[in-house]
């Protein structure tokens, strides 16, 4: 492989003398070269949503989401699958990131084992891949060994693919059914893929979750109404959300969350629709999950 070629590794004209800069200097042309990040994602948009698309498709199959990656963008991968079980209400089986090296790879730089085309191979296999479920690779260079070879698997066993990568042209490798290429440029730092490209990965995953998990029946309105409540936090924004959608007081709002034994989907029904728990519950049921539906079928 010749990283010369690769626009993630070339060097970028504007900060050649990175080390001459001042600390401000520094920042200001790294929030610069950030500006355009943003700008590469929106030329991604119709292939992102069809990535959302096809995990929400997953999802309503009961199949699951991964991704998997080395280093940063795995890292990103096992960040957003973490975080959607508080904010979606999701077992931590739906989305699920994988990195190379494993959870030891989370916390400690560990980039040999980027190399082995087979051991994504195993680590997916670990978790019984199915048909159903969809992988998503995440490689900013688009050619990393881990990555490719877990996607080759992915499609052995008939899932949907989805390469993202920050360079362009990996499509013509036909390494997955959809490919996503943010082009953001050659990095501040050359080659740190931790910058530009962890940037735009970052918001990339972002859309496809939260879009999947909308379209999935987890967002009301613009409200998290699956979101698990741990702590006190979580507790006063489940009050709010219903207190704001369906217009009672806080203590109002706080016993229809326990009549509903703590979904703020199943009171927000119960108070809009003016039934029971156990009718809202019904009503859930029998609209897939989805509040808009479960409210005005009466």
């Amino acid at each position: 492989m010749d990283l010369k070629t690769i626009t993630t590794e070339q060097r970028n004209e504007k900060t050649k003398h990175l080390d001459q800069m001042s600390a401000l200097q520094i920042v200001t042309v790294m929030n610069q070269e950030d500006v355009t990040v943003p700008e590469a994602v929106e030329k991604c948009l119709p292939e992102i949503a069809t990535a959302a698309q096809w995990a929400a498709e997953a999802f309503a199959q009961g199949g699951r989401l991964f991704y998997i990656g080395a280093g940063t963008s795995g890292r990103l991968g096992v960040l957003d699958a973490a975080e959607c079980v508080p904010t979606f209400g999701v077992d931590d089986n739906v989305v699920i990131g994988i990195i190379a090296g494993g959870e030891e790879a989370m916390f400690r730089a560990l980039e040999h084992v980027e190399d082995d085309t087979g051991l994504a191979k195993k680590d997916l296999m670990g978790y019984d891949l199915k048909k159903k479920d969809m992988v998503v690779g995440l490689a900013a260079s688009g050619r990393t060994p881990y990555v490719l070879g877990g996607l080759a698997y992915a499609k052995e066993v008939g899932c949907r693919t989805v390469a993202i990568a920050c360079t362009p042209n990996i499509s013509d490798e036909a390494v997955a059914d959809l490919v996503i290429e943010a082009v953001v440029g050659p990095e501040v730092l050359t080659g740190s893929t931790r910058l530009k490209a962890g940037t735009a990965q970052k918001l990339i995953l972002n859309m496809i979750s939260t879009a999947s998990m909308t379209l999935s029946g987890k967002v009301y309105q613009n409200y998290m109404v699956d979101v698990l409540q741990n702590n006190e936090k979580l507790r006063v924004r489940a009050e709010n959300i219903v207190m704001d959608v369906t217009h009672v007081n806080r203590r109002q709002a706080r016993q229809a969350i326990d009549l509903a034994q703590g979904s703020v989907k199943t009171a927000i029904t119960m108070l809009l629709a003016d039934c029971s728990a156990d009718e809202a519950r019904r009503r859930l049921e029998q609209a897939r999950g989805y509040v808009r539906e479960a409210i005005v079928n009466i």
